[in-house]
């Protein structure tokens, strides 16, 4: 019986849809891999490094390919463009495959695709490169190489040279095509740390701890995440370790009001609403504990039941976005989180001056999560990263006025463009004197405390830090 499914059909279309159709790659891919969640492992561990690694070096790809076609890149069909690429990616880096199946198989899909007059062209264009990509002959002027080198646009190389010099660009570029884990929270309201590791690890999944957070985990070994009975009981949550620390430093209070601003897919308002939920169940105990002081007569402290006082808002901007943070809190359990459909630029006068919190990971860049999205660094375009920045402001402008009185203003985002980052805080800070940056260093891992830039500012840099590129500032209105 012939097989049904082909792999590296299956990678052309998602390819097609990322390049041609701008759809997004870690969507796809993942709505992919859920449809052909019956392949074998190994089917799905090609599929996957195969769409990945033609992404993440899809620079380097067209160069070497224009040394070798008469027809450059630009002026080739999207599919024989696409064919050309993933067939390239498995040609330079991925040793196990012969060269004669690359080219063959190429040639074939070529062919499915309603290409047979160009099959010669492909066989060709391929053959050649399998011979020739020793001798390729890479650019000499430095910024132009570290943008073949890494896939990386030539002037975010430039933009970060000059702003961070010429080894962190290095360290970061090369990071972003590092192979990145799995990282893990625990959700600490169900089940602790060290039992989840042993529930993970009976499950034949290898864990490692994480340096930065007590509660976070690095997980390999497993064949995908729904097969595992912890994942489908809600006792972790996926999420990366730069995200956990907006959390970490929200550091809630019991009976705090909270707002999450841009929350979706809402996995810090989850975060922020379990450590709510820890703080008002010890606030509980710790009652008890005194009343128990109090009455000598009675033998045991009863069992913490709390009706939960604190609240945490998250909120975003469209309805399917609402319903994939119910999906999520639905799944978490926790009943102290709502999910609420707002701009994040409009008014809203009936919160003025009553959040004890406001979180705000905003709309941003993306600049430092190319390891996991490396389709960003294609879209991404010098001009955005001014509009992004003023975008970011009029949202900052409009949230404050939520803040109550010592209350505090979390900003956070996933990159590391500075317009986006501590200038914006600096502009909202001469903006609002009213507001001054808090000490988050008695909040950090010993690790981190020497990344803060000024206080109350964090910035992640990928490959210096363990973790995504990510900007944190906590800021507190004056009493």
């Amino acid at each position: 019986m012939a097989k049904q499914i082909n792999e590296r059909e299956i990678i052309l279309a998602v390819l097609m849809e990322v390049t041609e159709n701008r759809m997004y790659s870690h969507i796809i891919l993942r709505d992919v891999l859920a449809k052909y969640q019956y392949l074998d492992k190994k089917e799905r561990a090609f599929i996957t490094r195969v769409t990945e690694g033609t992404l993440e070096h899809m620079i380097e790809i067209d160069y070497i390919l224009n040394q070798f076609s008469k027809v450059k890149v630009k002026k080739m069909k999207p599919v024989i463009r696409n064919i050309l690429r993933s067939a390239v990616y498995q040609l330079k880096y991925m040793y196990s495959v012969p060269d004669h199946a690359v080219c063959s198989e190429a040639v074939k899909l070529a062919v499915r695709k309603g290409f047979s007059g160009l099959k010669g062209y492909v066989n060709g264009v391929l053959r050649s490169i399998a011979r020739g990509l020793d001798d390729v002959k890479y650019p000499t002027e430095e910024v132009a190489a570290l943008s073949v080198k890494y896939s990386i646009p030539e002037w975010i190389i430039r933009m970060w040279k000059n702003t961070y010099g010429e080894e962190t660009v290095k360290t970061m570029a090369a990071d972003f095509l590092k192979e990145k884990p799995v990282t893990i929270r625990c959700c600490q309201e169900k089940i602790t740390p060290k039992e989840l590791k042993k529930r993970l690890e009976a499950e034949g999944v290898r864990v490692t701890a994480h340096p930065y957070l007590p509660y976070a985990f690095t997980i390999t070994g497993f064949d995908y995440l729904d097969g595992l009975e912890s994942f489908q009981e809600g006792l972790f949550a996926v999420q990366d370790i730069s995200s956990m620390l907006v959390g970490e430093l929200a550091s809630p209070q019991a009976g705090d009001r909270i707002v999450d601003v841009c929350a979706a897919p809402g996995g810090k308002a989850l975060h922020v609403a379990e450590k709510l939920w820890i703080a008002e169940q010890e606030k509980a105990k710790e009652k008890q504990q005194s009343e128990h002081e109090m009455n000598p007569d009675e033998q045991k402290i009863d069992e913490v039941s709390v009706q939960t006082v604190g609240r945490v808002e998250a909120r975003d901007l469209t309805e399917y976005k609402v319903e994939m943070m119910w999906d999520n809190i639905s799944r978490s359990g926790l009943k102290n989180i709502a999910a609420v459909c707002q701009d994040a630029t409009m008014p809203d006068e009936e919160w003025k001056e009553k959040a004890d919190l406001v979180i705000a990971d905003l709309p941003c860049s993306g600049l430092g999560v190319f390891g996991r999205k490396p389709d960003l660094k294609y879209r991404i375009q010098e001009q955005d990263l001014h509009d992004l920045a003023k975008l970011q402001r009029q949202i900052l402008e409009n949230v404050q006025r939520m803040v109550k009185t010592g209350g505090t203003l979390l900003y956070s985002t996933c990159t590391v463009n500075p317009e986006e980052n501590i200038e914006n805080v600096h502009w909202f800070l001469k903006e609002h004197p009213e507001f001054y940056l808090d000490d988050i260093q008695k909040d950090l891992c010993p690790e981190l405390k020497e990344s803060v830039e000024e206080q109350g500012c964090l910035q992640l840099l990928p490959g210096v830090h363990q973790c995504d590129g990510f900007f944190i500032a906590r800021m507190k209105r004056k009493k």
